[in-house]
């Protein structure tokens, strides 16, 4: 399926020079695992610090519930004082605590996208240079890509906050013995929604970190590579999340519980954004390159011969002065004596005198003295002569055709060594 993602051609985010993947991209991606383990620890640590307000947002949510719960008369034996009807008490404790707690979580995704955005960008610059990561790139990440991440990360948390709301309006209907069924089916298409616009997220993420974009062209592209790749999407979603897998199903287990904390504080949220990185890039690889090789044929397509072949004579005149800014080869435009045996310097051993310290410079300046005479001797030989002409030709040629706008004779990289 060929995906039309527009505007992402000659827009990449970058401040570095992408460097090749020859073994694939996955298995440099696990070399780069690998090799940075260290800075992929201090990419976590930095991410986790600006999630610090969300964590300690959640940690009052848990103990505000808890202290509530030595307060209300929740037991149903309590004789003395008498309530005459608790039911639904807990649930809706819980109601208010959530959409309190909840709602200050979104405001404090607006210093977790500083994060968020630092660590994304770093991770893709760390697996597109085989490992390259500095403080500097982290801020840079967090300043051409904060926009488009708080706005996910806003809107994915405003998502949460209605679907635990509305878990919440459903438990407190089933304590009270109220009908279910309504909340019940809001409920599930909630969770349906949130689950659908977060995997729309991480593209928005993903590309909103790759590439500047227009706001439509921004809006689009993640909706366009959601909906091309949703097998792929949904796989490799689920397997960077494996960190949240395994803290939800080893919650209840303290041993386990603790280290997933561990792995999270060192490396999950790593994990999480090396392994969505990759995958995208990965698409990214696969769909826009072939736009590019398209988006060429049509723009060449629309050119006139003239202006083809003005645009050849270009590219040759460029790879012309590519090859003269490398400069002339020591080895060829000039006579080098051939190595003797004869030639060596006599060594001076652990204990010398004044005598052989003579005896060497003189040998030193004989060879020194030797080279010249070969290379005054040799100077006027066709082949050094030639080659010395011809880099002089081109550079008179190139310097006459920048100060007139026009070439004197045929240049190009194909008759430049001849």
């Amino acid at each position: 399926m060929a995906l039309s993602v527009k505007g992402l051609e000659g827009n990449d985010n970058s401040d570095y020079i992408r460097k090749s993947f020859p073994k694939g991209r996955w298995s440099d991606t696990w070399d780069v695992f690998k090799s940075n383990f260290g800075k992929i620890v201090l990419i976590n640590i930095f991410v986790l610090l600006f999630l610090i307000p969300s964590i300690i947002i959640m940690w009052f949510r848990s103990a505000y519930i808890s202290g509530m719960g030595t307060i209300y008369p929740f037991n149903g034996s309590v004789i003395y004082p008498f309530y005459p009807d608790t039911a639904g008490l807990a649930e809706g404790v819980q109601l208010s605590a959530d959409m309190m707690f909840y709602a200050v979580l979104i405001a404090s995704g607006l210093i977790a996208a500083i994060g968020i955005a630092g660590g994304v960008y770093s991770m893709r610059k760390l697996i597109n240079t085989h490992g390259k990561f500095t403080i500097k790139g982290f801020f840079h990440g967090v300043r051409v890509c904060y926009f488009n991440t708080v706005v996910a990360v806003v809107v994915f948390l405003t998502f949460v906050f209605a679907t635990v709301v509305i878990g919440d309006y459903r438990a407190i209907a089933a304590a009270t013995d109220n009908g279910v069924g309504g909340w019940t089916t809001a409920y599930v298409f909630i969770i349906i929604a949130t689950v659908l616009i977060g995997l729309y997220l991480m593209w928005y993420i993903a590309v909103g970190a790759s590439y500047r974009l227009k706001p439509l062209q921004q809006l689009k592209n993640p909706f366009v590579l959601l909906v091309g790749t949703p097998i792929q999407t949904i796989l490799m979603a689920g397997i960077a999340l494996i960190p949240v897998w395994l803290y939800l199903i080893f919650q209840s287990v303290t041993f386990m519980t603790v280290l997933v904390y561990i792995v999270f504080i060192f490396f999950g949220l790593s994990y999480i954004m090396i392994v969505w990185m990759a995958y995208t890039q990965w698409a990214f690889d696969l769909f826009v390159t072939p736009n590019q090789e398209a988006a060429k044929k049509q723009a060449d397509a629309l050119k006139t011969p003239e202006q083809l072949e003005q645009e050849k004579k270009e590219e040759e005149q460029r790879a012309v002065r590519e090859l003269l800014a490398a400069g002339k080869s020591e080895l060829v435009s000039r006579p080098i004596l051939p190595v003797q045996d004869t030639m060596a310097i006599q060594r001076l051993g652990k204990t010398f005198n004044r005598e052989d310290i003579q005896t060497a410079n003189a040998e030193r300046q004989k060879l020194y003295d030797d080279i010249a005479a070969y290379e005054k001797e040799h100077s006027n030989d066709p082949v050094y002569v030639e080659y010395n002409k011809m880099f002089a030709e081109r550079e008179k040629a190139l310097q006459e055709e920048d100060k007139k706008g026009k070439k004197k004779k045929k240049i190009s990289s194909d008759n430049l060594l001849r």
